[in-house]
């Protein structure tokens, strides 16, 4: 355990724990190393690296973190990283209240539900065992997860040490392999002519925010794009929910756990790992105000090549998502529509950008940016069908049918386009099982040729 003693106690002044995943700067002084946890105590200037998916560090202040509304735009905490334009690498964010008095970390953790928790593609309890490939030098650390899918962390020739943490300095970590897990969030991140991106989240994660000026004790209004502050990452106690998703009522944490949110590679910058410097606890001021309403669109990919894409959009007000009010949606070519169901549908290849906004307050916004490039130009209309072809149960649970439609063949895609299952002869009322697959928003394409109707599934 490490402590830390200063007077100014809005700063971290004890590290309780520190869980690097496998990374290109971990066994790194100072970055990978337990002397980088130490040195993000006492400020904000600190180098600390949490490595791939699932690296975390659990911290606390010399008090406890009040969940005060008096606080600017409701700001309990500020946590910085090194975040740049264009080089986002998102960690969420976790409270514990200390329940048992105990003065250690063994409560219930609640995550602060950012704007990404929403999206079908976050996945929660989410697991990655990684495995030591051994020997002094880097090398490829291998992985496998809990939903099947496996990859490497990848060596690269700037850094030539170890990328597995040593034991030496990480006793509690297997030597073998161990398991890390966490909330897995889906971000863009792509290459185009001017390098690599991994694009910012809207609010709610850190090492996302670029720095901004001192004094760091007064935060930044989350809900907007701007830097008008410090800069870094607020976040308010009021966005934690349990393991249902339900929003709980803390008045206040002792713990915070921050944790590797992606797993994904940066080409030549290696894997995205989540990196703090230090953290702030934010004092009442309720003469700083500012906008709390938000509109955030789930990212196109930077190629759309489908006609049709199924988007997804949540409103907010003071971080916490909203079932009321409504968005009206416009685009930036005639080609492309959006309907009541926020299926986008285009007809024209080129650049598109999509904007979302309040009906009644027209002003709070959001965009998401895409170019078109279709394998087909022609948008299925549904010729050919002589019933109402209708998908049920919707929502859907283990299972769904279609009724309406015989010997027809019928695709399930995810929410990014992929295909899920395929059935060439589907036969009316045939159960299809979807029990393995996560909740979430599904497309389902029946028929083939020009006779081909699109429907969205929701799974619970």
């Amino acid at each position: 355990m490490l402590s830390f003693s200063n007077l100014e106690a809005q700063y971290i002044t004890e590290v309780m724990e520190y869980t690097p995943a496998p990374g290109q700067l971990i066994n790194v002084v100072p970055w990978g190393t337990p002397c980088g946890a130490q040195s993000i105590m006492g400020g904000v200037n600190g180098s600390l690296c949490l490595g791939a998916f699932g690296g975390s560090v659990i911290f606390r202040f010399n008090d406890p973190v009040e969940n005060d509304p008096e606080n600017p735009f409701g700001i309990d905490f500020t946590i910085f990283g090194n975040a740049i334009v264009n080089w986002s690498e998102p960690g969420v964010v976790w409270v514990m209240k200390d329940e048992n008095e105990n003065g250690e970390p063994d409560d219930s953790w609640y995550e602060l539900a950012g704007s990404d928790y929403w999206f079908s593609s976050t996945k929660k309890e989410y697991r990655v065992t990684y495995t030591n490939p051994g020997g002094y030098e880097a090398q490829d650390v291998p992985w496998e997860d809990n939903l099947g899918n496996s990859g490497v962390i990848r060596a690269n020739s700037l850094h030539t040490q170890p990328y597995y943490p040593l034991h030496d300095s990480f006793p509690i970590i297997d030597p073998d392999h161990y398991i890390l897990e966490g909330t897995l969030l889906a971000g863009l991140v792509y290459e185009d002519s001017s390098g690599m991106k991994s694009i910012q989240r809207a609010f709610g994660y850190t090492d996302n925010q670029v720095r901004g000026t001192s004094p760091y004790t007064v935060p930044d209004n989350p809900y907007t794009r701007e830097v008008e502050n410090s800069g870094g990452d607020g976040f308010d106690i009021g966005w934690a929910v349990d393991l249902d998703g339900a929003y709980m009522e803390l008045d206040r944490v002792h713990f915070i756990k921050v944790q590797n949110s992606f797993q994904a590679d940066g080409g030549w910058l290696g894997e995205l790992s989540t990196e703090v410097t230090g953290a702030v606890d934010v004092a009442p001021d309720p003469s700083i105000t500012g906008e709390r309403a938000l509109v955030v669109i789930r990212d196109l990919p930077p190629v759309l090549d489908v006609g049709e894409y199924q988007l997804e959009v949540f409103l907010f007000q003071s971080g916490r998502v909203r079932s009321d009010g409504f968005v009206e949606w416009a685009t930036s070519n005639p080609g492309a529509t959006v309907d009541g169901n926020h299926l986008l549908r285009v007809t024209e290849e080129g650049p598109l950008t999509i904007t979302a906004s309040l009906s009644d307050r027209p002003e709070i916004s959001a965009t998401a940016s895409t170019t078109v490039q279709m394998n087909r130009t022609n948008i299925p209309d549904g010729r050919g069908f002589e019933d109402e072809v209708i998908i049920y149960p919707n929502p859907a649970s283990d299972y769904f049918r279609v009724s309406g439609i015989r010997n027809s063949s019928m695709v399930l895609f995810d929410a990014s386009g992929k295909a899920l299952m395929r059935v060439d002869n589907y036969q009316e009322g045939m159960p299809l099982d979807i029990s393995g697959y996560p909740g979430g928003v599904y497309l389902v394409r029946m028929g083939m040729g020009d006779s081909i109707q699109w429907f969205k599934l929701i799974k619970r």
